[in-house]
């Protein structure tokens, strides 16, 4: 797979997510129950970060058990993880940030990736390399919404997925800027609903996560 077809499979299956909830867990029945809490308010995509070891196993279980959901591998760090996370079954590959070692083994997945970046310099990096959409990480502390409006005009072609930041208030008005073709974020899925065993709020609250895409995109 070369880079542009990849970037064109991360474009259309960003952009049909809108939202991407990005989820990190403990042990396999912890993701389970988040994973089928996001499919029952709406959201069939989710970012599964590598932050915990129970990650790769996590991700291949739920690949397994639950055929309609999409899975992307985060905080992919290296081309370790990038093998291991196609591995596990991974349907993209999300980075937080991307060193050049990092891109070499993105440019060569057979999958598609999302590669991240916080500056200018660094996204004109990535697309001298021909990766056109790509995570904008940390979106909130790098300028948010006036750095996403800023970088539209002089990197025209490169589509965005903001996260890192943003919540359900500002949610719709980075979805509608137009180098944005999804936004990453976890106040869908927050440590203590998880912890308590909330997860009827975590339906609830991706519930109107769906809402907030369906309102945003039906305008376009």
């Amino acid at each position: 797979m070369t880079i542009d077809q990849h970037q064109a499979e991360a474009e259309h299956l960003l952009r049909t997510a809108g939202i991407l909830p990005v989820i990190t867990v403990d042990s396999i029945d912890q993701g389970r129950r988040i994973a089928e809490a996001l499919l029952s308010g709406g959201l069939r995509t989710l970012e599964l970060t590598l932050r915990t070891p129970a990650a790769l196993e996590t991700l291949a279980a739920l690949k397994n058990e639950l055929p309609d959901i999409i899975i992307g591998a985060g905080t992919v760090l290296d081309e370790a993880q990038v093998r291991q996370s196609i591995d596990a079954g991974a349907d993209f590959l999300v980075t937080p940030g991307t060193p050049p070692a990092l891109a070499d083994a993105l440019a060569l997945a057979p999958l598609p990736v999302v590669p991240g970046a916080a500056t200018p310099t660094e996204l004109l990096a990535l697309m001298a390399r021909g990766f056109r959409v790509c995570k904008l990480f940390p979106a909130s502390a790098v300028g948010g919404l006036a750095m996403l409006k800023g970088l539209a005009g002089p990197l025209a072609g490169l589509k965005l997925c903001p996260t890192g930041g943003i919540g359900e208030h500002d949610a719709a008005d980075y979805l509608a800027q137009p180098n944005v073709v999804c936004i990453g974020g976890s106040w869908m899925v927050p440590k203590a609903w998880i912890d308590a065993g909330e997860f009827d709020k975590i339906t609830a609250s991706a519930a109107k996560a769906a809402i907030i895409v369906e309102g945003v995109r039906g305008r376009d």
